[in-house]
């Protein structure tokens, strides 16, 4: 048994700031029409939300992730 652990790192790749940024402007548009009461703006707050969550997966899948082949790594 091995006692060294796989670090999976702190999410610091470009798929995972993309899943950031993207899914808070989403959820930051969905909050403001929530309080206008703009339903149809709603959805599309939740729309580009899942647009966040769907771009960070295909760029990990893409080798963007932690750890992906696209990635220059950094030593600490």
């Amino acid at each position: 048994m091995s006692s060294e652990i796989e670090e999976l790192g702190e999410g610091h790749s470009p798929a995972a700031w993309t899943l950031v940024v993207v899914s808070l402007l989403g959820i930051a548009l969905g909050t403001v029409a929530f309080f206008l009461e703009i339903a149809w703006l709603v959805w599309v707050g939740v729309a580009i939300t899942l647009i966040g969550f769907l771009l960070g997966w295909v760029l990990g899948k893409a080798g963007y992730g932690v750890g992906g082949s696209r990635v220059q790594h950094k030593e600490h």
